[in-house]
């Protein structure tokens, strides 16, 4: 069985099929979503519809998020964020709007459903964001810092290379997991569209959201599969800017 880690899709369905048909991915693989399935592209709905079958059919770990989050707010209670719309959040309120009104309802369950991190049996730690507390995610106090958190990567990307894990002044955060997977923070940020790693934290959002594509990571063996520049499948749209 592989573990597949995929980065943060933004409702870019198109790139996702693309990347899957490239990894080969079968019913024998676990399958990590990052989290961020909406905002940014155009296929919402149709994005989180896919999840859904897919989840009748495949072992998948769906990780929540802060779009996710976001958008859930939206469909709780109608209320428009400014700030979410300027940030992918108009299209995704506008692919439910011209959605069959069902599919509000049963999506809220799906956004109700993902989970906030996952540790698997290698003690490898998969979240959107980050977390803050120096004895794991276990011991967080507030639970939007997994989804919110953006000092997790700042903080592993500005280490000194060669520091050690029995150094004492190497962040306590690190040292409880094998690795730890994450999206939230393009890596397009740095001049980057592959995965990145930083001491032991792969951060996988490779900006599908913007100009880059969408990628899986194989945990084990660390191949690396990706769909074109997601901008490119969606050539009447704006995307994130």
């Amino acid at each position: 069985m592989r573990t597949l880690v995929i980065g943060d899709i933004h409702s870019g369905l198109r790139g996702l099929i693309q990347v899957f048909e490239r990894a080969k991915v079968t019913r024998d693989d676990r399958l990590v979503f990052l989290g961020d399935y909406v905002d940014g592209w155009s296929e919402a709905v149709e994005t989180v519809d896919f999840l859904s079958e897919l989840d009748e059919t495949h072992q998948c770990i769906f990780l929540r998020g802060n779009h996710d989050e976001l958008c859930l707010e939206w469909l709780s209670n109608d209320e428009v964020n400014d700030v979410w719309l300027q940030h992918g959040g108009q299209a995704t309120l506008d692919s439910y709007r011209n959605a069959d009104e069902s599919a509000s309802d049963l999506h809220m369950m799906f956004y109700e459903g993902l989970r906030n991190y996952f540790i698997d049996e290698n003690n490898r730690l998969y979240l959107h964001a980050g977390f803050t507390n120096l004895k794991g995610v276990e011991h967080e106090y507030f639970a939007k810092t997994f989804y919110w958190d953006r000092t997790l990567w700042e903080m592993a990307v500005s280490l000194d290379k060669d520091l050690t894990l029995d150094s004492p002044s190497y962040p306590k955060r690190l040292v409880h997991y094998l690795e730890i997977y994450i999206g939230h923070t393009p890596v397009t940020r740095m001049g980057e569209t592959t995965p990145q790693k930083a001491a032991n934290v792969w951060n996988i959002d490779t900006g599908a959201a913007f100009k880059g594509p969408l990628s899986i990571i194989d945990v084990d063996t660390k191949e690396v599969w990706q769909s074109d520049p997601v901008y490119l499948l969606y050539p009447e749209e704006k995307g994130r800017n």
